[in-house]
């Protein structure tokens, strides 16, 4: 599959389009307007460095080749008509997920195969909105793809064999692992471990047991982990937790939500990629 179309351009879609194109792949970057496709080249300008620092192998030339390899398009029915692989990264709801889904199936060409990159959904909750349920799955990429490399590749009763085996094969294509995950499992692997790890984090800082520096220095020094719970959040960026626990039956989780909103969010501080979130980033 040599031509992928990436729907949502944020944080890990952004990542997604870049690491693809990186890796040789033709990539289209859809979003909903063009005022937003626009913001896209100041935001390969800021992976850049990244890449030269974390990857021996990358070089400015192979970098701009990265760039030339990317196009972008507002337009959905454009955006897929060559695709061989659509994968979606667009806010973590389900309603809109599926309502993105039924819009893509009715312009997509027979031959694309769906992926939904959602770190907490189903695909079973989102296959039946599509016209081809058995070409759909999951691909979950971690933030920061290009050097926290796996995908984690999770069907549904009904996904085609073939269909998980050509998106694992993708998956590695573009320099990831793939982490085959043998049945249906909300928050698959990775989010099954840290969701939890990040809750518990939160709520000692909500309990006001500890500061969020020492919350994170506890983790570090004592684990000899490179990052703490908070340095996590901010690479995930806050609209994530915000979207999972502003409705959580926890008070304490949906507190913290509430204070992400109103100290972070309509701050504009969204997190590392944004510069500033529980830390402020140079």
């Amino acid at each position: 599959m040599q031509n992928l179309t990436v729907l949502g351009t944020g944080v890990l879609g952004s990542q997604i389009i870049f690491q693809a194109a990186y890796s040789g792949k033709n990539v289209v970057a859809y979003d909903i307007s063009d005022e937003i496709l626009a913001k896209l080249p100041a935001r390969w300008e800021q992976l850049k460095p990244s890449y030269l620092h974390d990857l021996p192998d990358a070089t400015p030339e192979k970098l701009d080749a990265a760039v030339a390899r990317i196009s972008t398009s507002s337009n959905l029915a454009d955006a897929v008509k060559d695709a061989d692989l659509v994968i979606e990264a667009v806010p973590e709801r389900l309603d809109i997920k599926q309502d993105t889904w039924k819009s893509v199936s009715a312009v997509a060409p027979a031959k694309t195969i769906f992926a939904t990159n959602s770190s907490t959904l189903l695909p079973s909750q989102i296959a039946p909105f599509t016209d081809r349920p058995e070409k759909f799955l999951a691909m979950h990429f971690a933030n920061q793809v290009w050097i926290f490399n796996t995908c984690e590749v999770m069907g549904h009763p009904g996904t085609d064999p073939a269909v998980f085996d050509a998106a694992a094969q993708f998956a590695e294509q573009i320099g990831m692992v793939p982490i085959h995950i043998h049945k249906e499992q909300p928050g698959y692997v990775l989010n099954s471990l840290l969701v939890p790890f990040l809750e518990a984090a939160a709520k000692l800082h909500m309990r006001d047991i500890a500061s969020i520096e020492d919350i994170d220095k506890t983790w570090r020094i004592s684990t000899g982990s490179p990052m703490g719970p908070f340095q996590i959040y901010d690479i995930v960026g806050m609209m994530t937790p915000y979207a999972l626990n502003e409705n959580s039956d926890d008070p304490e989780m949906k507190k913290f939500a509430e204070l992400i909103k109103t100290e972070y969010i309509d701050k504009g501080y969204l997190g590392k990629a944004a510069g500033r979130g529980f830390y402020t980033y140079n």
